[in-house]
Parts: structure tokens; sequence; C-alpha cells
């Protein structure tokens, strides 16, 4: 009845906060591997599978644990407040997008340093060599694992009944196209979208552990006896979740540090993505991508003082914008001797 509904809901809330945390990630490893966009919805479809697969065995394994061992609820908000706290960690995403299988594949594998079409082999020079498309799919698949192990343990905090699990998991997953191309030019925006993910595994990660000692079997703790403690309702689980998430977001949109990081970074953004050939070759989509730069850069110029100081500090920022003009001129000139 309400019980289970608002379980439902809190774990997928829970879930599609994390997804987006998992959607940043994303963004980072193919801007990093420099995915044409036309291909880049055939790397999140595939993402999105293998996360599916990974969690629907995270769950599976989880319950079982559980069923078996109630001292697996310790473990799990361990697990939890450890997240929290790399997630409080400055440029907790700035991280190498090239994962150890990756790096072993570049070293001993032969790799086209060029995209063929969306081809996970290619032949270059009478030899089968691997593509950027394949490394990129192993990075997002590994990136996968890694968010399982994280929101498999949040979920199993807010409730233990599998169905609600395996349904409020697979539910956020497979809204994650849409969310991925709808909130694309938005996520620089949410800068303090890791401190409300934190605050969120946090407050999962102690009710988790409130729970394991109402039901401690452990001997070294109280004698093995359960300990008297407060348990979190569901209800107030979900007040908790939606009001750290609204909070969240209305900081991040307000706030003049996120307007000027979202200004900043769509500029450099679309700067690169002017000057990659292999992003995109149509003339008109190219212009298009110039006009939103030099919007970018005319909100960068509207910005408080104090901000700009720190974009003139950036001077590989700077020279991208001046090299993206350069080339834009360049085409212009082209395009009117034709």
């Amino acid at each position: 009845g309400t019980t289970m509904g608002a379980e439902y809901f809190a774990g997928y809330v829970t879930e599609e906060a994390l997804s987006v945390d998992n959607l940043f990630v994303f963004l980072i490893i193919m801007a990093s591997f420099r995915v044409p966009r036309a291909y880049q919805q055939k790397v999140l479809l595939f993402g999105i599978v293998v996360s599916l697969i990974a969690r629907t065995g995270f769950i599976f394994l989880g319950a079982a644990l559980i069923n078996s061992f109630a001292w697996v609820f310790y473990l799990f908000g361990l697990i939890l407040l450890i997240t929290a706290g790399n997630l409080l960690k400055p440029d907790s995403h700035d991280e190498d997008s090239d994962g150890l299988v990756v790096r072993l594949a570049k070293r001993f594998l032969p790799t086209s340093q060029d995209y063929d079409g969306d081809k996970l082999f290619t032949v270059e020079n009478g030899k089968r060599v691997l593509t950027p498309m394949l490394l990129v799919m192993v990075a997002i698949g590994g990136t996968d694992l890694l968010f399982a192990l994280d929101s498999i343990p949040a979920i199993f905090g807010l409730t233990q009944n599998v169905y609600i699990v395996f349904t409020a998991t697979a539910f956020s997953l497979m809204g994650l196209r849409q969310l991925f191309f709808l909130i694309d030019g938005l996520l620089d925006r949410l800068i303090y979208l890791a401190y409300g993910l934190a605050a969120i595994l946090g407050f999962i990660g102690v009710k988790l552990i409130l729970h394991a000692l109402h039901q401690n079997t452990l001997p070294f703790v109280n004698d093995g006896e359960h300990v008297n403690v407060v348990e979190v309702s569901t209800g107030v689980s979900l007040t908790v979740i939606l009001g750290v998430l609204v909070v969240t977001v209305l900081a991040s949109i307000f706030s003049a540090k996120g307007k000027a990081k979202n200004a900043v970074s769509g500029a450099k953004r679309h700067a690169i993505e002017y000057l990659d050939l292999n992003y995109e070759t149509n003339m008109a989509e190219r212009d298009k991508l110039f006009a939103r730069m030099v919007r970018e850069e005319n909100q960068i110029r509207k910005l408080p003082e104090k901000y700009k100081r720190l974009v003139h500090n950036e001077t590989e920022f700077l020279d991208l914008l001046r090299k993206a003009h350069a080339e834009h001129d360049k085409a212009q000139v082209r395009a009117a001797q034709e």
C-alpha cells in the first residue's frame, strides 16, 4: 500500500539522482575520447544495458547476503559513508577516463587513432585493429560497475523488498537516455550536485547502520543483543532526499558561481566541438556550435569582476577561444570565395 509506494518512490528518486552523477562521468569519458555526436546515442545505450545487467547482479547478490547475514547492513552503511566522503573531495569527477583495462588495451593491442563510423574494429594497413569506439565502451562499462557498487547499497537502505529495488533501479535507468540529452548542457550548472549526493548517501549510510544496530547479531557489539536505537521511517527518508535535491538544484541554479562555471564550461565545450572536425562536419551545425560559444562568451563578459579575473587566468581556455574564432574567420573567407 502506501508504505510500499513510498519505498518505491524514495528508491526511484535516489537512483535517478545517482544516475545524474553517472551521466556526468559518461560526458567526461565521451568528451575525452571525442566521440562524434552521431555515435553518442549508441555509446549511451551500451552504457545503460551494461549498467542494468551489473545492477541486477548486485541486487540479487545483495538480497542473498541480507537474508543470510544481518551484519551486511553495517558493510553497506560503511560503503555509503566512504562514498559520501569521496564525493566531498575537490575534483571528485576529474578522474582518468582511461581505466586499467583501457590502458592495457592501448599498450598491448593494435588500436586505431580514428573512428570508423560506429564500428568496434577496423582494418589499417591490412591489419585488424580496435577502434576508439570499443575503448570508450570498455571505459563506460567499467564506470557502470563502480556506480553499481554505490547505488545498490543506497536503495537497500530504503527498502529490502527485492521487487521494489529492481523496478526502481530499472525504471530509473530506462529514463537515462532521455535525461542525458535533456541535461547535456545543464550538468555543468549543477555545481553543488556532489554535495547533495554526499548528503543523501551519508544519510542513507547512517540509516543503514542504525538499522543494523537495531537488528544486531554481532557478538562484539552489545554482546550480540539488539541495540535500542531510533530507526528512520520511509516517510522521513523520502522527505530528506527530496529536500536535499531541491536545495541542491536551487542553490546551483541561482548562485553567481554556478552561472559563471556554466558559461565557462559551455564555451569551452562548444569551442572544442567546433574545432574537432570528427565531432561535426556539417557547416550549418558547426555554425550553431560557434553561435552557442559566442553567446556564452557574452555571458562571461557580464560576470562580476571577481569571476572575470578567474577566467583571465585560464590561458588554455582563452587560447582555445582564439583558435575557434580564427577557424571561424577562415571558414567565412572560404565560404565567400566559393
